[in-house]
């Protein structure tokens, strides 16, 4: 019997040295908790009571792996809620105007800025300056300031520009103000030519 109880004293010894050997569960030196592998680690290793006998392990690994479970599934449900329909719909413009009105607005306004920028140029008389219309596409050259380029979108019913000042533009008929829009920042196109030929050449020009 005496042998027996040494050799259950001396098992208990040996868990205990291990168990004492393993790191802690918070680290005073960086003041964090140790990571979920540690954490896990550390809960499951057996302890020995204050009577000397073995403890079972702590339910604390279960825990943690249940909690990311309900983790992931909070994600996926909150992923789930988002509904689908209120995101904006994408705009059909060929129900909004028909094709061939389309064409008669845009060749009409395309037309007379053609006829308006040869007649500015007769009294600027601008190095480089040049207006050339062909396969429905309206070019202003205006020498070393840059080219301005204005064509048709008949898929979209816009009317897309090129500007050396403001860049790409595309503007979409307006019923209410007769004329042609920029939604995005609410300029109308012969406004912002007017303005932008008066910055660049330096003279004022009439589109209207």
């Amino acid at each position: 019997m005496a042998g027996s109880s040494f050799s259950k004293l001396l098992i208990r010894r040996q868990l205990l040295a291990r168990f004492r050997s393993s790191p802690p569960l918070f680290s005073s030196s960086s003041s964090t908790l140790l990571g979920a592998p540690q954490l896990r680690e550390a809960s499951t290793a057996p302890r020995v009571g204050g009577d000397g006998a073995l403890v079972a392990p702590s339910r604390a690994s279960h825990w943690i792996d249940s909690s990311r479970t309900l983790s992931r599934a909070s994600f996926s449900s909150r992923a789930s809620d988002i509904d689908e329909s209120q995101a904006p719909a994408a705009i059909d413009y060929r129900s909004m105007m028909p094709e061939e009105e389309f064409h008669r607005l845009a060749d009409d306004t395309i037309h007379s800025l053609q006829e308006k920028f040869e007649e500015y140029g007769d009294s600027l008389q601008m190095d480089g300056y040049d207006v050339d219309y062909g396969n429905h596409v309206l070019t202003l050259k205006l020498g070393s300031l840059g080219t301005y380029v204005i064509n048709k979108q008949t898929p979209n019913r816009q009317i897309w520009l090129s500007s050396p000042v403001s860049g790409p533009s595309r503007f979409d008929w307006d019923s209410a103000t007769k004329g042609w829009v920029y939604r995005r920042t609410k300029a109308k196109l012969l406004q912002l030519l007017e303005e932008e030929l008066e910055q660049l050449c330096g003279q004022h020009i009439d589109l209207s």
